[in-house]
């Protein structure tokens, strides 16, 4: 019964349109007077969710992003990437592609990124002959490249979402992504490209020569060091994982103030504003997620999921193959946060018991989390892209597939390739 009432009033408040934070709130309570317990349980729950040490790394992140953002680091990786490929056919696609990979490598997060190269690129693209949707796809596919990278804080959330179920360090999970990152970003360059060829885009300019490279590689290197020196950081030991976020933020003041002298005392107090909501938003969220796993924990969601599974194949393809569909089509109604605090704790336990790493698991989980940003009805990514192209949702979903066939492959391989997500972290035990 209880069961029933957690499932049926979380699904109806999200048809209803409410807040997924609320819609989590407000089923857990009427669960608790369901049960007869006490209200006070929810608040518990929620506090205890909340005060967790690492919980630290996700503000530093998150504010670290915004400095990047707003100091001016977008324009000079557009510039980097742009002489490296600009030239060939479809050149200014496969540039944005580059750019939004190593800026979502510096911010982390694929909203700010196609917030950041967006803004930059699809009207650049738009005036030298690109279509608007292929504009907006490449871009907003290239930006979630940013949830498997080193400064994600979504890899911080999917660490602690499976606290009580398996051991998952953070320097694990960043050195899992690595390799399926780098597989995800040639599957969108090669889209980018076969899309261009197909639609006779011109090619434009030549290629500028290695020494036109170097200097603006130099320009960029600064932002984009920021990578090398949090994995470097931590595994030399000389700081922990959390400490790494708060020195991401003394990199991004750095570089932003005193190298770049691009953040103005405007755009410093609009990234510590935009910084403070998100964090409360995401803090919210776990710790609702906590109360939320409570239940899912006490009513045995997981096992009867998993025999629910077991009674369809005994398969482990066929189990991981079922992970993804259910994972996908969450992903399409809950944002990023959600999706991995509530949905990890009902399939990772799943996906073990069919043989599969908790590393490898994260990396699926957030392969599919940022499929679900970029797919209507709750497409963030693709909601900015669009906004920002001056196009319709569904005229870019009319000529998406060829990059959702790119994004599908990379998450073919992750999820029956075990070794493109586990060799990195292998090399370190």
């Amino acid at each position: 019964m209880e069961l029933t009432v957690l499932g049926v009033s979380f699904a109806v408040l999200l048809l209803l349109g409410v807040p997924v934070a609320f819609a989590i709130g407000l089923s857990s309570v009427a669960t608790i007077l369901a049960a007869g317990l006490p209200v006070a349980v929810v608040f518990q729950k929620m506090v205890g969710g909340m005060q967790v040490f690492s919980f630290l790394a996700i503000p530093f992140f998150i504010f670290a992003g915004e400095l990047m953002l707003y100091g001016g680091i977008a324009e000079r990786i557009v510039r980097f990437a742009n002489s490296l490929v600009g030239h060939v056919r479809g050149g200014l696609g496969m540039s944005n592609v580059l750019g939004c990979t190593l800026f979502g490598g510096v911010v982390g997060s694929p909203v700010a990124d196609v917030s950041a190269m967006g803004s930059v690129m699809i009207p650049l693209m738009k005036r030298e002959g690109y279509d608007a949707d292929y504009a907006v796809n490449v871009t907003t596919h290239a930006a979630l490249v940013g949830a498997l990278m080193p400064t994600s804080h979504n890899l911080i959330l999917f660490t602690l979402a499976t606290s009580g179920i398996a051991s998952v360090s953070v320097i694990g999970l960043i050195l899992a992504g690595l390799v399926p990152a780098l597989i995800l970003t040639l599957c969108n360059l090669t889209a980018a490209w076969w899309v261009a060829r197909q639609r006779g885009y011109p090619v434009h300019g030549v290629f500028p020569g290695w020494r036109a490279v170097g200097v603006a590689f130099m320009a960029a290197a600064p932002g984009l060091l920021i990578v090398l020196i949090i994995l470097g950081g931590i595994l030399s030991g000389i700081f922990t994982a959390t400490e790494s976020a708060s020195i991401a933020v003394a990199w991004a003041l750095l570089i932003t103030v005193l190298v770049y002298r691009s953040l103005s005392w405007k755009h410093f107090l609009a990234a510590c504003a935009k910084a403070c909501k998100t964090t409360g938003v995401v803090l919210l969220l776990i710790g609702i997620s906590a109360a939320f796993g409570y239940f899912l924990a006490l009513y045995e969601v997981p096992q009867r999921t998993g025999e629910l599974m077991k009674a369809v194949s005994s398969e482990p393809w066929v189990i991981f193959l079922m992970i993804n569909i259910l994972l996908f089509v969450l992903g399409t109604f809950l944002d990023m946060a959600p999706t991995i605090l509530i949905c990890t704790p009902i399939f990772l336990p799943i996906a073990q018991q069919f043989g599969m790493d908790p590393l490898q698991f994260g990396i699926l989980m957030l392969i599919n989390c940022a499929l679900g940003l970029n797919t209507p009805p709750v497409g963030t990514v693709q909601f900015v892209g669009c906004a920002i192209g001056g196009v319709s949702v569904g005229a870019v979903m009319r000529t998406i597939w060829p990059f959702y066939g790119a994004l599908g492959l990379c998450l073919l391989l992750v999820t029956y390739v075990p070794a493109f997500s586990l060799w990195l972290p292998g090399l370190v035990k």
